[in-house]
């Protein structure tokens, strides 16, 4: 199954393209691991083009599963299809009432409303695709020293919840967000 997203540009933001990792993505997925803000804040940072293919080769294989869902984020009008964020969608399972979103933006694209604006875009796709098997919320986790992703939180309908206690592999405590789906 291959998803593509559409996002129209905004007088503030970029018009996106959400799509399917490809192998021929890895030398933008490296250059946007090279960001230190970025490397603090993933689980396992990419730094060689092997490992790049290795994680793109796995979420097309969680893809194809149907259990995780992650989403190369494009500009694609400027720098010929230019990576500026991934989001991710796991935790899928038919019956299971919760999933996880989660994501990061390249350097470059911070501050220019691409994070909120995707991660819209991968929410109401996550409702409309799997509401009928059962998913009733999404989750938005983070560490309490980010709140730029508050206020994505904040920005895209996922309500504060709680504070987490910190555990391997996160050092400090988190922040648990909620969307719920509401029928329209």
């Amino acid at each position: 199954m291959s998803v593509t997203l559409r996002v129209a540009g905004t007088a503030s933001g970029p018009e996106l393209e959400l799509r399917c990792w490809r192998l021929d993505d890895v030398p933008a997925l490296l250059d946007a691991h090279r960001d230190p803000g970025l490397r603090s804040r993933v689980r396992q940072p990419l730094t060689t083009p092997a490992e790049a293919r290795r994680w793109i080769d796995g979420n097309r294989q969680a893809w194809a599963a149907g259990r995780s869902f992650s989403f190369a984020v494009c500009q694609p009008a400027a720098d010929d299809n230019r990576l500026v964020a991934c989001v991710v969608l796991k935790n899928v399972l038919p019956g299971r009432l919760g999933a996880e979103v989660g994501y990061w933006t390249a350097a470059a694209a911070r501050g220019r409303g691409v994070a909120p604006r995707a991660l819209t875009a991968v929410t109401d796709w996550a409702f409309t695709r799997f509401a009928a098997t059962g998913l009733s919320h999404l989750e938005l986790l983070h560490q309490v020293d980010n709140p730029a992703s508050c206020r994505v939180a904040e920005k895209t309908g996922y309500d504060f919840v709680e504070v987490l206690p910190a555990r391997p592999p996160f050092p400090l405590d988190g922040h648990r967000h909620v969307r719920r789906f509401t029928p329209r």
